[in-house]
């Protein structure tokens, strides 16, 4: 039996799709806050169990007879750390044979704010008696694509990332990556796996792309950290998330998002899906 929780998360939906290539809906379990929200899923076969990332009993039971768990970071930027502790000790309590943890890009040594609670996370996994596999994703190529409207609206993809060279691949080339990992034969615990896109790129390079795709001009403004997170805080983001985002930029321009061992497209045994498609897609959304 594998838990995926944060199942009706859009990484974590794309997690049991992949599953469920190779695995009986009835072995895969669907650990979410709200199970009306995978009521889908549900009517595939799918075992839905309700587990909130803050109630440590509630995923006890949610992972009794689990042989792996994968816990897909909490989105919850602040209390990640207490939750995903909750989440390591409910394993160890339903003696989870393997947890593979989400984490970020090289996390021992990101220069971006946001690595801070996957390092305490991942501290806390080896201090644990649970059996463990890091899953260090990069960037989601989503995160950029997102802009494509306003960058067509404006004439320009805004960041501070500088010529800083991201690696971010598709959400479904990580999901594949962690479904080939839960499903391996092989022992996966104490591995670490660092997984970005085939190709980086720069913000210059994005919006080069929108325009070769669109006819029309789109350059790239570079803008110092803070006006950029004021930016995305006009256009409406709550603070914390232009903040995010503004940091992960600055990260960005220090090789944060770095990555060319191509280990994502080793282990999904296939070419990590190319920004040019990635933009494409965004532009008939």
């Amino acid at each position: 039996m594998i838990v995926v929780t944060g199942a009706s998360g859009q990484l974590g939906r794309l997690v049991i799709d992949a599953l469920l290539q190779t695995l009986p809906a009835a072995e895969i379990v669907a650990a979410v806050r709200n199970p009306e929200k995978v009521a889908d899923l549900a009517a595939l076969g799918v075992v839905v169990k309700a587990a909130d990332y803050s109630q440590p009993a509630a995923l006890t039971a949610a992972f009794e007879g689990a042989d792996k768990v994968l816990l897909i970071s909490s989105s919850e930027v602040g209390q990640r750390f207490p939750q995903h502790q909750n989440v390591i000790a409910a394993a160890q309590a339903a003696g989870v044979g393997l947890l593979a943890y989400t984490s970020i890009l090289h996390a021992a040594e990101s220069p971006l704010p946001l690595a801070l609670e996957h390092q305490q996370t991942e501290q806390a996994l080896a201090e644990s008696n649970v059996p463990y596999v890091l899953l260090r994703n990069g960037w989601y190529t989503e995160n950029y694509t997102a802009s494509v409207p306003t960058a067509l609206e404006h004439g320009a993809v805004f960041g501070c990332a500088g010529e800083g060279r991201i690696a971010s691949a598709a959400r479904a080339d990580y999901a594949a990556a962690a479904a080939a990992v839960l499903t391996s034969a092989a022992s996966q615990a104490g591995k670490v796996y660092e997984l970005a896109g085939d190709d980086a790129y720069t913000l210059t390079a994005l919006a080069s792309e929108i325009a070769t795709q669109t006819g029309k001009t789109i350059v790239y403004q570079n803008m110092p950290e803070a006006d950029y997170a004021a930016a995305l805080m006009g256009a409406g983001l709550p603070d914390y998330i232009a903040t995010l985002l503004a940091e992960s930029d600055t990260g960005a321009s220090k090789g944060g998002l770095f990555d060319d061992s191509k280990t994502l497209s080793q282990l999904i045994g296939r070419p990590t899906t190319p920004l040019a498609e990635m933009v494409k897609v965004a532009l008939a959304v």
